[in-house]
């Protein structure tokens, strides 16, 4: 997968523009642009319909091995920002459609100045729903989510950091991510806006996550997977058979 960024500067509208053209043998980092995390300021030309917050448009390919957030936020691409609806269909214009896309690989659109991770200081509290759907509906459904949450129909206030979808090879999960995990009657707020807005029926499975438990599960991902290895070895050095050895 590579991606290539043009950037557009011009009196009709700012904004970044982005073409993948998928290479099957491509697995390199550098394939999927450079690392860049700001683009400025919105640029709202005159005439265009303003939307109530400006948005940021991330793309990420899942590592093959345990990396840390460190290096998860490297791996971070941020392809595009909108301030307003004209800018938003520019930008959704450049993106092959989602089942081209392979699997393992994140697009996120998040309110701008907030990153898609969990550490970030507008996640770090905060939790997301997820549900699984399969490939042949998630197309749909993750245009009206983005629609959803660019026209505000989640009634939820500030509450709503971004939505993500993370593309399987069967299946795609979709998400919302939020503010607080402790605001019991905003989760369950957002559960009934995203059953409503998605048309999701009784049979697909929603799972609430607390961005916290995630991180402590991580702490980061490679520490726990060294802490269990490290957990094997003494369970062996001690062994009696070892030692009879």
């Amino acid at each position: 997968m590579v991606l290539s960024l043009n950037q557009r500067n011009n009196m009709s509208g700012k904004y970044d523009t982005m073409k993948y053209h998928h290479e099957e043998s491509s697995d390199n980092d550098e394939d999927i642009g450079l690392n860049i995390t700001d683009l400025g300021p919105i640029d709202y030309p005159q005439g265009e319909h303003r939307l109530q917050h400006a948005y940021c448009l991330w793309f990420s390919k899942r590592p093959s091995q345990v990396q840390d957030s460190q290096n998860y936020s490297q791996a971070l691409r941020l392809i595009g920002q909108v301030g307003t609806v004209e800018q938003w269909w520019a930008l959704y214009s450049h993106i092959i459609r989602l089942s081209d896309i392979p699997a393992h690989r994140d697009l996120q659109l998040f309110k701008k100045g907030i990153k898609p991770m969990w550490e970030d200081p507008s996640n770090k509290k905060g939790g997301k729903w997820v549900i699984r759907l399969k490939k042949e509906h998630a197309c749909r459904a993750w245009e009206n989510l983005c629609m959803a949450m660019l026209g505000e129909q989640f009634m939820a206030g500030n509450e709503i950091c971004g939505v993500v979808v993370s593309t399987r090879f069967q299946e795609y999960l979709l998400s919302v991510w939020h503010r607080t995990s402790s605001d019991q009657p905003m989760i369950a707020r957002i559960r009934d806006a995203l059953k409503r807005l998605l048309n999701i029926p009784p049979s697909v499975i929603m799972e609430y996550k607390v961005h916290s438990d995630c991180l402590k599960y991580g702490k980061t991902h490679a520490e726990y997977f060294v802490e269990k290895l490290t957990s094997v070895f003494s369970a062996v050095v001690q062994s009696p058979i070892l030692k009879e050895i």
